[in-house]
């Protein structure tokens, strides 16, 4: 699958399903139903090298009801900030999941997909066709590495 591009605007966008993740560890548990885990799925989504992390917008980090974890300084266009970072939210794209730290985008401005999760799930931009790609996984070929 490959998400294609506004080739107009030159970015990259991508549909992405956050989980709660310590909803799901209720679930499993058997402290919560499965329904009753909190979700979302988030349409173009940028994807942005410029991002450390995953950045979500306060409205969404609220209907996940994930917990904050620590507020920090950071860099913006605006100069050095506070923000709040947030923990479990559980990304699924590509088949691929991984469980992220996400930091709290200030004035409900639109989700980022910044390189730690690109990198942890082995997903990178194809600058020339403007497309986000999975990275081979197989007992062939894989983008993880021991050395």
């Amino acid at each position: 699958m490959q998400i294609k591009t506004d080739n107009k605007m030159g970015k990259v966008f991508t549909t992405l399903t956050i989980f709660n993740r310590a909803d799901q560890i209720r679930a499993e548990d058997g402290t919560i139903t499965s329904e009753e885990i909190r979700s979302i799925i988030l349409k173009n989504v940028l994807v942005d090298t410029g991002a450390t992390t995953l950045c979500l917008p306060p409205q969404v980090i609220e209907e996940l009801g994930l917990k904050i974890l620590k507020e920090v300084d950071v860099s913006t266009a605006m100069g050095i900030g506070k923000a709040r970072i947030f923990q479990d939210a559980k990304i699924s794209l590509f088949g691929r999941e991984g469980t992220f730290e996400c930091l709290e985008l200030p004035g409900g401005k639109d989700p980022l997909l910044g390189v730690i999760p690109l990198e942890a799930l082995g997903l990178e931009i194809d600058l020339q066709n403007q497309v986000l790609k999975p990275l081979p996984i197989s007992p062939t070929e894989t983008y993880l590495t021991i050395l």
